[in-house]
C-alpha cells in the first residue's frame, strides 16, 4: 500500500532511534550497510506518542506497508506498533538501530495512519488512541492489500430536492422514515460509510439497505472479537456500504465515495474517553482527505454541521410539519406554590395517553441540573443578560457560569429584587404519580435499571428515552417535567441539547397527524420559559429559528465552532501546573479545584498551542485530561 499512496512526513518530534542495549547495535538479519532498510514504526504505548526508526530484516520487507502491525523491542521488552513511514532516512547512525522482530497482522491503510495522525492534533490526543479502533481485534494476515472489488448501482431521486455539493446538511424531521433517503445519498461506485448512533436505526437501515441488493457491512463494538476481525477484513476489499456507530468512521474500505452522518447532535457520536473526538468531525476530515462526499441528516443540525457544510436543506413545509408530534407548553409562571412537579395539565394528559392505550414517559434530569433562582414578584427565572443562562446570586449580584458576566440584583421582566430557590423535588416522584393515575404501573427507572418491567408511566432520566424506543407498546405521552433544567443551563450548547431532548421524545410518540400512517402522540413540556426559542421551533417545526439563536450567542462569546474551547480536569496540582504552563499562549479560565477552561480565538490557534506546550511537569503531578471541545461546559 505504501508504493501507491504518498507518504507523509511526520513532525521532526516524532522522529527518533530505536533503543538498543550493550552488543546489540547493528544486530539482524538486516546488517548495518548502506542498503539497510529503514521503517518508522509507532509503539502501542500511549504515554510515548513518538515514532521510532527500526531496521527491516530482509525476510520480513515484503510484508511492511505503512499501518502494517509489527512487533519491536523497547527499553528491553517486545511491544507491538503501526509502521507509519517506509524507507525513512534514520535520523540516527543506522549501526545503533535494533530489528523488528516480527510482522504480526496487517493494520489500517496509509490514509487512516494520515488520518490519526491528523486526528491526535484536532483533539490534543496520541495517535494510538485512533490507530487502534482503525485495526483489526484480532490478527490478519499481511501482505499485499487485496485488489479493490468493483461495483455499480443504480442511483435513486431523493425524496427531496438536493444540490450537487461536496458537503450537505438535510434536515429530516424526526418522525419520519429516512432509509429511503439515505439509500438516495449512497455512492453508486465505491463505498459509503453511514454513521448511525442508534442501534435499533442501525440495524433497520442495514436490512433494508441490503434488501436493495447492496453489499453491507455492519460494524458493530459489541460482537466478539473474532467477528469484528471478519467484518474488518470484509471492508478491506471496497465497493460496500459500511454501517455503524461512531467507530465506523475508521472502516479500511479502499475507494471511499461518500460519508453519510446521522443526527450530529446526538452524544453517542462522540467518545467520552480522552481524546473526546466526535465522529461527525472525524467524517469531514476523511472525506475531504480522498475527495468523497459529505452528507450530515438530521432533525436539528447543530451549529458546528452548519458551519462545516453550509445551510440545511429542508423538507417542504407540510411534510416537516407531519414530522413533528404535537406540542403543548405547560406555562408554570403562574402555579401556586407547593404545586412541586405535578401541574394542573399532566394528570388529564396522562389519562388521555393511558385511555387511548398506549404508555406515558416521564423525564427528569436529577444530575447536572442548576439551582434556578425564581423571582418572587413575577415567577420568571433569573437568567444571564447577555447569554440567557441561569445564574446563581453572589455578593456582587447575579453571576453567569456560562459567560461570566456579573449583574445587579434584579428581575429582567419586573425589576424586582427578591429571589427564591427552586429546585424540583424527586425523592416521592413515582408515588407522586402513581396517585394522579391510580391503578396503573408506575415505574422509576434509573441508570441501575436492566431490563423493564411491564409499565403504564415510566420515570426517569432522560435516557428512558432510549430504553422504551422500539419497543411494540406504544409511547402516546411523552412529559418533560421540569424543562427550564435544559433549557436554561449554563452550559454553552445547552440550547442545542435541550432541542434534542425533544427530537429524542418526538420519535418516541410518532408523527403529528395519525392519518400520515403515524401515531397522534404528544410531548408535554412544563417550563418558566414558554418562549424560549427551543420551543418556538419545534412548535414552527423550524430548527433555525433555535439554530440562528444559538450561533448569534456563540459568536458573541466566543464559543466553538467560532472559537477554540478545551477544559482541563484532574488532580488539583497537575491541572494548576498545566494552566501556568498555558497561560502565555491561551486564555485559561481557573483552576476551580480538579477543572480549568481553556480559550483560543480559534480551534487551530487552541490546538497548535497544546502540541507544543510542554505539559510532562503537570502530568507528573497527577492524572491530567484534555477535552478540545467538550459537550457539556
Amino acid at each position: 500500500m505504501g508504493a501507491h499512496r504518498p507518504r507523509r512526513e511526520l513532525p521532526q518530534g516524532c522522529r527518533g532511534p530505536g533503543l538498543t542495549g550493550p552488543g546489540q547495535a547493528g544486530s539482524g538479519p538486516a546488517g548495518s550497510g548502506p542498503a539497510a532498510r529503514v521503517v518508522r514504526v509507532l509503539p502501542d504505548v500511549p504515554a510515548l506518542d513518538r515514532a521510532l526508526d527500526y531496521l527491516v530484516p530482509d525476510d520480513l520487507g515484503a510484508a511492511l506497508a505503512v499501518g502494517t502491525i509489527v512487533r519491536v523491542p523497547l527499553h528491553g521488552r517486545r511491544v507491538r506498533g503501526w509502521v507509519v513511514a517506509l524507507d525513512v532516512e534514520p535520523a540516527t547512525p543506522v549501526e545503533r538501530l535494533l530489528p523488528i522482530r516480527a510482522v504480526v497482522s496487517a493494520g489500517p491503510p496509509a490514509e487512516l495512519v494520515a488520518l490519526a495522525d491528523e486526528a491526535a492534533r484536532r483533539w490534543a490526543g496520541p495517535r494510538t488512541a485512533f490507530l487502534r479502533p482503525a485495526s483489526p481485534p484480532n490478527n490478519v494476515a499481511p501482505g499485499p492489500v487485496p485488489v479493490p472489488e468493483v461495483g455499480i448501482y443504480p442511483t435513486s431521486v431523493p425524496p427531496v430536492s438536493i444540490p450537487d455539493r461536496d458537503r450537505r446538511v438535510v434536515e429530516t424531521p424526526p418522525a419520519t422514515e429516512r432509509a429511503t433517503l439515505i439509500a438516495s445519498l449512497l455512492a453508486p461506485e465505491g463505498s459509503t460509510i453511514v454513521l448511525v448512533p442508534d442501534r435499533a436505526e442501525a440495524d433497520a437501515l442495514v436490512a433494508h439497505l441490503a434488501a436493495t441488493g447492496r453489499e453491507v457491512v455492519a460494524f458493530r463494538t459489541d460482537e466478539t472479537d473474532a467477528s469484528r476481525t471478519r467484518t474488518w477484513e470484509t471492508a478491506r476489499h471496497g465497493a460496500r456500504v459500511v454501517v455503524g456507530g461512531r467507530i465506523a468512521i475508521f472502516a479500511p474500505v479502499p475507494d471511499l465515495r461518500a460519508v453519510i452522518v446521522l443526527d450530529d447532535a446526538d452524544e453517542a457520536l462522540a467518545d467520552e474517553r480522552a481524546p473526546s473526538w466526535h465522529a461527525r468531525d472525524l467524517a469531514a476530515q476523511r472525506a475531504a482527505g480522498v475527495g468523497a462526499r459529505l452528507d450530515i441528516l438530521s432533525p436539528a443540525p447543530t451549529v458546528e454541521a452548519v458551519a462545516l457544510a453550509g445551510e440545511p436543506i429542508a423538507a417542504p413545509r407540510p411534510q416537516a410539519r407531519s414530522g413533528w408530534p404535537r406540542l403543548e407548553v405547560v406555562d408554570r409562571r403562574d402555579d401556586p406554590p407547593g404545586l412541586g412537579l405535578l401541574s394542573a395539565q399532566l394528570g388529564p394528559a396522562l389519562h388521555r395517553a393511558l385511555d387511548a392505550g398506549t404508555r406515558a414517559v416521564c423525564v427528569m434530569n436529577r444530575k447536572g441540573r442548576a439551582h434556578l433562582l425564581l423571582c418572587r414578584a413575577c415567577g420568571e427565572p433569573a437568567r444571564c443578560e447577555r447569554c440567557d443562562a441561569t445564574v446563581a446570586e453572589v455578593d456582587a449580584g447575579l453571576r453567569c457560569a456560562r459567560c461570566e458576566t456579573v449583574a445587579e440584583l434584579r428581575c429582567r421582566h419586573c425589576g424586582s429584587a427578591r429571589f427564591r430557590g427552586a429546585r424540583p423535588g424527586v425523592v416521592r416522584l413515582r408515588d407522586d404519580l402513581a396517585g394522579l393515575v391510580p391503578r396503573h404501573r408506575v415505574l422509576a427507572v434509573d441508570a441501575a435499571s436492566t431490563a423493564l418491567p411491564a409499565f403504564d408511566v415510566a420515570v426517569g432520566t432522560e435516557a428512558v428515552l432510549h430504553r422504551v424506543r422500539g419497543e411494540s407498546n406504544p409511547i402516546g405521552l411523552v412529559a418533560f417535567l421540569d424543562f427550564d433544567q435544559e433549557l436554561l443551563a449554563p452550559r454553552h450548547r445547552a440550547a442545542e441539547q435541550a432541542l434534542w431532548l425533544l427530537v429524542r421524545a418526538a420519535r418516541a410518540v410518532g408523527s403529528r397527524t395519525a392519518g400520515s400512517g403515524g401515531r397522534d402522540g404528544l410531548v408535554l413540556v412544563q417550563t418558566r420559559v414558554p418562549e424560549h426559542e427551543v420551543l418556538r421551533a419545534y412548535e414552527e417545526a423550524d430548527p433555525s429559528i433555535a439554530r440562528s439563536v444559538e450561533t448569534a450567542r456563540r459568536r458573541d462569546l466566543g464559543f466553538p465552532p467560532f472559537g477554540g474551547l478545551a477544559e482541563l480536569r484532574g488532580a488539583p496540582e497537575a491541572v494548576a501546573a498545566a494552566c501556568i504552563a498555558l497561560t502565555g499562549s491561551l486564555t485559561v479560565l481557573g483552576p476551580n479545584g480538579d477543572r480549568a477552561l481553556v480559550r483560543a480565538p480559534d480551534t487551530s490557534t487552541l490546538t497548535a498551542a497544546l502540541a507544543t506546550t510542554d505539559l510532562g511537569p503537570a502530568r507528573a503531578r497527577g492524572r491530567l485530561r484534555i477535552d478540545v471541545d467538550p459537550l457539556r461546559v
